[in-house]
């Protein structure tokens, strides 16, 4: 960690040489001689960061080396704002200009004096810990740091959650599970699965939950995870939530002023009566049981719960008081613990000979854990197959190290290793996730934001930041310290997650090497200088009157309290890159901004904040601004003096609960906003005033990536179309019409852009724009109110890499047929609101991968589509606000029904909107449901 720390103030360094250098005269021999001196230095930091953990002298010179480091990038950076300070203020007359350069003069002198002074301290230091590294050059050997990479603390943490394809010898604990559950008695039972850390506890629970045999059985199903330190109350409302939209109707207003008890009854009353399947995910203590198992009432419908834990209490002691079962899970055998190392190692193929003997070494030492040996394999994936010495390494690494019954010290051990092994650009990364809280889900494009913004992005040719830093995700996912929490049908992972064990990992290096500070607990002991701070749960936690100067980033996460930056922070952080201030209840710009001359990322999404302050544009280097879904309608003209802006998103969604659709509202956009040249997303603008001339500006963005408009004409169809054919890196395009029936007209686009891959336009198309068909990356495309006359799967069909589609009152004829040999890659369909359709027909061997199907609110529409018994892989089919007659024709005791065309897909729902509720059945409950509601319209 000390190397990323000393890397990127050389890179500053660098900078300084290279753009300032006249500036520089009174400190250039103390620059010159701090910066050889790291860059002699950098050479033994990437050993000594992992061999500190086994030798205190070294922890302590590398925590010497990391201190100069900062402390020096803190004294350049405070000469830099003197610097921007003296020289960006505007002369006003000769007399007052004179006076001004004058006091420039002497400021600057000043300023060089003490920075000079400063550095002077700090090259001192240098010298002492140079003299100590000579004397612990020794240690730096490559063979003793493989017998010492080892010596860290026990902890805990559940196993990973693999994904199926990476799972062995499951098969039958599923199979052994399924049974339990959906056999045996009407009362409420317990399942438990229990199992030390990392034994895989949660992996199978998981998969027996998204068994289809199981979610048929159970159509009331929640998934909680309890944690050693849970909140009664939020695990509640969250089981609430779960459950209200499992049987698809509305929250109950007022949880959120409940008493746990409260809370309890409203669970109680919506299980009652219906066969659930509950998970309680890691409960560390029979407390935690104790706390929710009387809102799980014991009915008589044959309901289940499943408990995973790592204590036998626990599980005994549930297993005795519902008559319930036990799963004891076990280590891997050898024959499947091989098969799961060699599909995460050699991606399924089999070992090479010459690296049999080590893998099968390591294997030994991992003795069946499923976490160990992923974790491991993910180490050895990065490694050269040809160099057997490598792979050797990492087996003498491991050597004598796992021993004994304390498997969970063990673990940690592997898991340390693999941290360890990560390149050094990767370990700030890593280390970052730390500031999110526990559980949190860490959203993909907010991640790589942040990370461009702390300077942990190395700029690669013809790469920009953004892909750079994707790879970097790539590769953690590859190594399997961060997993995918949730991932769009067209296979873009926008939420991750880091397990436990790898998170108490990484917060004991954050603590240690005074990499973030996280607030959380009160009177929690702070170290000397904060460079990161993440409050979570509330600013009581904060200690007041702190000094702030080295602060760089500042976070805050479910905190209720306004945050008061300047009663906080009374001595400010003039050095802030990074203010995140999301979700928390703030209602004007925070004036503390102003004076954050290095800041790069604000955000202050979800907050009740409406005006931005003019002195925005001082803020020169600020690279995201991120206002979504707070009540900002437009920006002051000032924005477009940051030049360095990449990501500006304005906009927020209100949901229209009747018509299932997200309305936009974006902001009214500046007239020269191609001044920007450095954005790459620019979401929402509106172009109904003079929107020729913006969408003309539009074609200076040339580095845009992702482009959002509302309220577009008619008439602004050619401005656009000469516009969008000059960005050619755009990938995600959305288009809305300024009304329902405002056409958008497209069709002057000559060459389109070849690497958009997702579509969504949102208004009337005279005709199908005829360059959709030849966008071969397009992955999604969603069209709604485009009311064509012809059939538009004619010219969509045969897009190659088509997986999501939508269709919303697009059609205007009476059948849409589904081509034998057509979207051949299409996993997920909707169509919606199409009047006139009567009929759909769904020839053999179309969509061969379409996983789900959805239908509303097509009245015309009588039957089941024809043909649909052809879609063997249709996991989900849902039909909503439906004719009567189609509903009743999936009647399995109705004269010609349908229903066994149906009767291969898992799941298939029935919405029905009666009362001003929804009523949803699966097609086992549609029989009983009939006469209560279809048979009174």
């Amino acid at each position: 960690m000390a190397e990323s720390a000393v890397k990127f103030l050389l890179d500053k360094l660098t900078s300084l040489f290279e753009n300032d250098l006249q500036l520089l005269r009174g400190v250039r021999e103390e620059i010159v001689y701090l910066r050889g001196e790291l860059e002699r230095m950098t050479a033994f930091l990437r050993i000594a960061d992992a061999f500190e953990e086994s030798d205190e002298e070294v922890k302590v010179w590398v925590k010497q080396v990391r201190d100069i480091a900062h402390d020096s990038e803190d004294v350049l950076d405070e000469f830099t704002i003197l610097q921007a300070h003296d020289h960006g203020k505007e002369e006003q007359g000769l007399l007052y200009g004179s006076i001004r350069r004058l006091s420039c003069c002497i400021k600057n002198t000043k300023a060089r004096y003490r920075i000079a002074s400063q550095l002077q301290g700090i090259n001192m230091r240098i010298r002492k810990i140079s003299d100590v590294h000579k004397r612990l050059s020794h240690k730096f050997c490559t063979s003793e740091v493989a017998g010492k990479w080892w010596e860290t603390h026990g902890g805990g943490g559940d196993a990973l959650l693999l994904e199926r394809s990476d799972i062995v010898g499951i098969d039958e604990p599923i199979k052994q599970m399924v049974g339990w559950l959906v056999k045996g008695s009407s009362g409420r039972e317990v399942v438990s699965v229990a199992g030390m850390g990392g034994m895989g506890k949660t992996t199978l629970a998981k998969q027996v939950y998204d068994a289809a045999q199981v979610k048929k059985h159970f159509k009331v199903r929640a998934w909680i995870t309890v944690t050693q330190s849970f909140k009664l109350g939020e695990i509640l409302k969250h089981m609430i939530e779960q459950l209200h939209q499992a049987i698809r109707i509305p929250v109950p207003q007022g949880i959120n002023n409940m008493s746990t008890n409260q809370l309890k009854t409203v669970i109680k009353e919506v299980l009652q009566r219906r066969r659930y399947l509950v998970v309680l995910d890691d409960v560390w203590h029979l407390c935690g049981w104790d706390a929710l198992k009387y809102a799980l009432p014991n009915n008589t419908c044959g309901s289940r719960v499943i408990l995973t834990t790592r204590n036998a209490d626990v599980a005994s002691t549930t297993c005795v008081e519902s008559r319930g079962k036990v799963y004891n899970l076990e280590p891997l055998p050898l024959t499947d613990a091989w098969e799961l190392l060699c599909k995460k190692t050699f991606q399924g193929n089999s070992c090479p000979p010459h690296l049999e003997e080590v893998c099968n070494y390591i294997l030994r030492k991992c003795e069946g854990l499923p976490l160990a040996i992923v974790a491991i394999s993910g180490v050895l994936a990065t490694k050269d197959k040809r160099r057997i010495d490598e792979w050797d390494m990492v087996g003498r690494c491991l050597g004598g190290q796992i021993e004994g019954n304390d498997k969970l010290k063990d673990l940690k051990k592997v898991l340390s290793l693999s941290f360890n092994d990560l390149p050094y650009y990767l370990k700030s990364c890593f280390l970052y996730l730390s500031i999110f809280p526990e559980d949190h889900q860490i959203k993909h494009m907010r991640l790589i934001r942040l990370w461009i913004a702390e300077g942990f992005i190395e700029t690669k040719e013809s790469k920009t930041l953004e892909d750079v830093a994707e790879d970097y995700l790539n590769e953690l996912l590859n190594r399997s310290m961060i997993q995918a929490a949730e991932t769009t049908p067209d296979g873009r992972v926008q939420k991750f997650r880091i397990h436990d064990l790898l998170r108490e990992i990484i917060t004991s290096k954050t603590r240690d090497q005074n990499f973030a500070t996280i607030a959380k607990e009160y009177n929690m002991p702070w170290p000397d200088k904060v460079r990161r701070l993440s409050i979570h749960n509330t600013l009581q936690n904060v200690q007041q009157y702190r000094s702030a100067s080295q602060l760089r980033s500042l976070f805050m996460f479910r905190v209720a309290e306004k945050p008061s930056l300047q009663r906080f922070f009374p001595t400010g952080f003039t050095l802030l890159n990074v203010l995140d201030l999301q979700s928390t209840p703030l209602n004007v710009f925070p004036a503390e901004v102003v004076n954050l001359f290095f800041l790069k990322y604000l955000s202050l999404r979800d907050t009740r904040v409406k005006t931005v302050p003019t002195w925005i544009g001082k803020l020169q280097n600020l690279e995201t601004l991120d206002l979504k879904n707070s009540r900002v309608t437009e920006l002051p003209v000032e924005i477009l003096k940051l030049q360095h802006l990449r990501h500006l998103l304005v906009y927020r969604y209100e949901f229209v609960p009747h018509e299932n659709f997200h309305s936009k509202y974006g902001f009214k956009v500046l007239g020269k906003i191609g001044a920007l040249t450095s954005l790459q997303k620019l979401c929402f603008i509106e172009v109904n005033q003079d929107g020729g001339a913006i969408l003309i500006e539009l074609g200076k963005l040339v580095q845009l990536r992702r482009l959002g408009i509302v309220k577009m004409r008619k008439e602004y169809g050619k401005a656009f179309c000469s516009s969008i054919e000059k960005l050619t890196k755009i990938c995600s395009l959305s288009i809305t019409s300024v009304e329902e029936d405002e056409i958008i007209d497209l069709e002057y686009l000559s060459s389109p852009p070849l690497l958009l891959q997702r579509l969504y336009l949102r208004g009337r198309l005279e005709k199908l724009p005829h360059w959709i068909p030849s966008l071969h990356s397009l992955v999604k495309l969603y069209l709604k109110w485009s009311r064509l006359k012809d059939d538009p799967l004619v010219f969509l069909q045969y897009l190659p890499n088509l997986v999501h589609l939508e269709l919303s009152e697009v059609f205007e004829g009476d059948t849409l047929c589904f081509g034998a040999g057509g979207f051949k890659k299409l996993k997920h369909l909707g169509l919606d609101t199409s009047d006139e359709l009567r009929c759909i027909r769904v020839e053999a061997g179309t969509m061969p991968c379409i996983e789900q199907l959805s239908i509303k609110r097509c009245k015309s529409l009588e039957k089941v589509p024809s043909g649909i018994e052809h879609l063997i892989t249709l996991k989900v089919l849902k039909f909503s606000d439906m004719p009567e007659k189609l509903i009743r024709t999936l009647l399995p005791h109705e004269p010609g029904n349908d229903y066994w065309k149906v009767e291969h897909i898992p799941e298939v729902y029935i919405t029905y909107w009666r009362e001003w509720e929804w009523k949803v059945y699966s097609l086992e409950g549609l029989s009983e449901a009939q006469n209560s509601h279809f048979c009174c319209k």
